[in-house]
């Protein structure tokens, strides 16, 4: 039995469904989005770690920063205040309770793998040109996406 003390105010926020609002400058077409996919919806916030809250709404950013690329930009991830370039992104997963990582290859093609706590986690999305000229840009986001509708438990 669960004993914790919480006023109505915090009963009410924990058990209130996530939702996420953007508002851009272009007059485009309004996107849903408060709506978020089924996916990430059913399983309890409060029964989720960060880490698993973190990679699901990453994989939700970049799947929709990808939706804006054309056929000439793929996605990548800048590093703030170093000069460590961008990292393509070619995967993203967590490990329970707080750690989330990203993989992927640099500027110079080298394969890199991120780690980072979720309290120190800010990503920057960057749009570069793809770099092989006879390829089509590779796109992650769909990938990470059919992930979620796999239950990890």
């Amino acid at each position: 039995m669960d004993t914790t003390i919480a006023t109505t105010a915090e009963a009410h926020e924990s058990d209130a469904l996530p939702r996420r609002v953007d508002v851009h400058t272009e007059a485009a077409e309004p996107r849903p989005n408060d709506t978020l996919p089924q996916a990430v919806t059913q399983k309890p916030l409060k029964d989720k770690s960060p880490a698993e809250w973190a990679y699901e709404r990453l994989i939700l950013y970049i799947q929709n920063f990808e939706e804006t690329l054309d056929e000439e930009h793929e996605l990548a991830m800048a590093f703030a205040g170093s000069d460590a370039g961008v990292l393509r992104i070619e995967g993203l997963g967590f490990f329970d309770p707080d750690m989330v990582t990203f993989y992927g290859s640099g500027d110079d093609s080298q394969r890199t793998q991120l780690i980072q706590h979720v309290s120190q986690l800010n990503v920057i999305l960057k749009a570069v040109p793809i770099q092989r000229a006879e390829e089509a840009p590779r796109r992650i986001g769909f990938r990470l996406a059919s992930k979620l509708q796999v239950d990890p438990a």
